[in-house]
């Protein structure tokens, strides 16, 4: 028999999580391992519950008090072994997109896109491949110049730089708590930037602002 893609479905929306599981259903060769309407109990739901690929909304309440559940995916993609992470998202912004890419996220589908392209975009996540949807394709080739695609995952010291300065410290103020020199500092911003695709400081606002950190 062949080995079905196990895949546990992560939003806080019930009807969004529904119709998923609904639509998943009518794939043979997947099958639906659990679901979790945020992430505290997606990470409770992993611990439990093998599965292939995490098909999740970053929009979620994060855990310990965090606003949404980037820094989760981010952790958990760090990691070996790892299932793949499929984000199911309204973003459309070029730079929030490849910086989702660039986090180690194996596959982005527009909700837009939902019905045509989430089986595709599981099948080719667990072969191992990246997929995009078309509405995130067209977002991502439209936008000029284009951004940086999977020019590596942020270490934890630059998404601990990134995190502190949305929140509106200074690069000498980050230095001081974190106990590095300014330029340390400086040259892991920029780290963080380029690999996350964003080029000016709008962009890493809108960026932040995106994904629920500001």
């Amino acid at each position: 028999m062949t080995h079905k893609i196990r895949v546990i479905v992560a939003d806080d929306h019930e009807c969004i999580r529904v119709g998923v599981k609904r639509l998943l259903k009518t794939a043979p060769n997947i099958e639906v391992a659990g679901e979790a309407a945020h992430t505290e109990g997606l990470a409770e739901l992993l611990d439990r519950c093998a599965c292939d690929v995490i098909v999740s909304d970053i929009g979620m309440p994060g855990i310990h008090g965090a606003s949404n559940a980037v820094s989760f995916l981010r952790r958990l993609l760090r990691g070996r072994p790892r299932p793949e992470v499929v984000v199911l998202t309204m973003i459309s912004h070029p730079h929030m997109l490849s910086g989702l890419l660039n986090l180690g996220v194996g596959g982005i589908v527009d909700k837009s896109d939902t019905t045509g392209a989430l089986i595709d975009a599981i099948e080719q996540v667990a072969a191992g491949r990246v997929y995009l949807s078309a509405a995130a394709r067209y977002a991502l080739e439209s936008a000029d110049p284009p951004p940086q695609l999977r020019a590596g995952a942020l270490s934890a010291r630059e998404w601990e730089v990134f995190q502190l300065y949305v929140q509106g410290l200074a690069v000498h103020e980050i230095a001081l708590r974190l106990k590095r020199s300014g330029k340390t500092i400086s040259t892991q911003k920029r780290s963080a930037m380029r690999k996350l695709g964003l080029v000016t400081e709008s962009d890493l606002i809108e960026y932040a602002r995106q994904i629920g950190l500001i």
